[in-house]
């Protein structure tokens, strides 16, 4: 059984029959008193996310997860339809599983899931995607990069915020963990 010392972020633990994820952690030993470990995590099925604090040191459990390449294929009325790019297994994942991460997959995408005994638990995409703008309104003559944002629909049907001068048609760089617009792509 391994120690708080192993802990890493991405790391899954199983606390109470529970899995969480560790988000991010940190050593603490302060100059009186024992050393400690100070983690962030996210309970891997609701989502919630709570600050834990561990002694170093304390034995903890960590959840067998298995992290896998797939392709996203298509969505259907219940779910993702994936598969598993070494052996061309398909598996249906809930939209509950999938959540966010829909609004930045695009057909035969690489992603990564993570499985545990077999069901999965939660989609890794990269940092950022790229994604063609499909509707914005019009820029106006003087719209400067540094002018302002407006509403761009982009080719997956979610919404972000991008400079006034983009037009309909423009490849964006996007970050996936929070929406952002990161820059234009060029071709």
């Amino acid at each position: 059984m391994a120690t708080t010392n192993d802990i890493k972020n991405g790391a899954v633990l199983n606390i109470d029959g529970q899995l969480w994820n560790v988000i991010e952690f940190q050593h603490v030993k302060p100059g009186k008193g024992g050393a400690f470990v100070r983690t962030k995590m996210k309970n891997v099925m609701s989502g919630k996310v709570v600050d834990r604090t561990f002694n170093a040191g304390t034995k903890i459990d960590f959840a067998n997860v298995d992290r896998r390449e797939y392709t996203y294929l298509y969505a259907e009325a219940d779910g993702y339809v994936f598969m598993d790019t070494t052996d061309y297994d398909q598996i249906n994942i809930p939209a509950t599983v999938v959540g966010d991460a829909k609004n930045f997959m695009l057909e035969n995408q690489n992603v990564q899931v993570a499985l545990h005994d077999g069901d999965p638990l939660y989609i890794e995409l990269p940092a950022s995607v790229v994604l063609l703008v499909t509707y914005t309104e019009p820029g106006l003559q003087g719209d400067r990069s540094t002018g302002g944002t407006k509403n761009a629909t982009v080719e997956t049907g979610y919404e972000i915020q991008v400079p006034l001068f983009l037009e309909n048609g423009t490849k964006v760089k996007v970050d996936t963990r929070d929406g952002s617009y990161l820059g234009r792509v060029n071709d």
